[in-house]
């Protein structure tokens, strides 16, 4: 069995991998944070599933540098956790897997690149392809935090505890997090910076000082981020049908030439670009 199927909303699935297998077999939600936290917070999700064992499958997503807090429930274990269970999840540098069979639910808050080093004043480098329990970040707080999102019946119910807790620590206004926004933002719009010193140069800082504000407050490294940008865009295009000149598409995106972008992509997801393409014509 397979509920959901025909959900009515599924918001974008960027850096999801083959998209149409997750939207077939499960139900996805998106919920903007109250204002207030909008300045950390990028949007709250939400997965659930129904299946049998012919239907369960392998969920896989290109990371974004992003820190994600969830509260997992469900039949099956995740994560090596028994289930209910509150999670940290640090920046993930490699692909995301996870299987995906019995009935489950995730409900996540995504963080923005940096934006969870802001909030609760960790060094995100730590985390980094970590995932840990909730009591980590939130201490003592995490047990009441986790009941009273299972204890919501709607995605809108815990949106709104999330905002309640959320919005109860909000920090002081950090200067250094507003200059990483500001690049990341670059980094993820401009197509035309392809390298680090490119991107220091722009922001009038050392490419040591912007190495240390990355691992501070994203987990990562700025030449990491912005090739991660560029491979989401990649795989977005592809699923888009966007995919007739690999070489043209490799190029426009920054890279080099074509057999380094293959490289890349192949590296990540598991398969060339046109393999990945011609899943869809199979």
């Amino acid at each position: 069995m397979v509920s959901w199927k025909n959900a009515t909303f599924s918001p974008p699935a960027s850096g999801i991998l083959r998209p149409e297998v997750q939207e077939a077999r499960s139900r996805r939600g998106r919920i903007e944070p109250h204002p207030d936290l909008a300045t950390w917070v990028e949007h709250y999700w939400s997965v659930a599933w129904d299946l049998d064992d012919d239907t369960a499958f392998r969920a896989e997503v290109v990371s974004h540098p992003s820190v994600h807090v969830t509260v997992e429930s469900g039949t099956v274990p995740r994560f090596g956790s028994e289930l209910p269970v509150g999670l940290v999840h640090g920046v993930i540098t490699r692909k995301f897997s996870v299987d995906i069979s019995g009935t489950g639910r995730v409900f996540g808050v995504k963080f923005r690149p940096g934006g969870f080093g802001a909030f609760t004043g960790a060094d995100v480098g730590a985390w980094t392809d970590r995932i840990l329990p909730l009591a980590a970040a939130f201490g003592d707080a995490s047990r009441d935090l986790i009941a009273r999102v299972l204890g919501e019946p709607t995605d809108k119910g815990r949106a709104d505890v999330l905002d309640d807790l959320l919005g109860n620590r909000l920090p002081d206004r950090d200067p250094r997090y507003e200059a990483v926004r500001a690049i990341i933002d670059d980094l993820r719009t401009d197509p035309a910076l392809t390298t680090v010193d490119a991107v220091a140069r722009r922001h009038g800082l050392s490419e040591r000082t912007l190495q240390r504000l990355f691992r501070r407050y994203v987990g990562v490294g700025p030449k990491w981020v912005l090739q991660r940008y560029r491979l989401h865009d990649a795989v977005d295009l592809i699923d888009a049908g966007e995919h007739h000149d690999l070489a043209g598409l490799s190029v426009g995106l920054g890279w080099f030439d074509q057999a380094h972008f293959t490289r890349e992509f192949t590296a990540l997801v598991g398969q060339s670009p046109a393999a990945y393409a011609a899943r869809r014509s199979t």
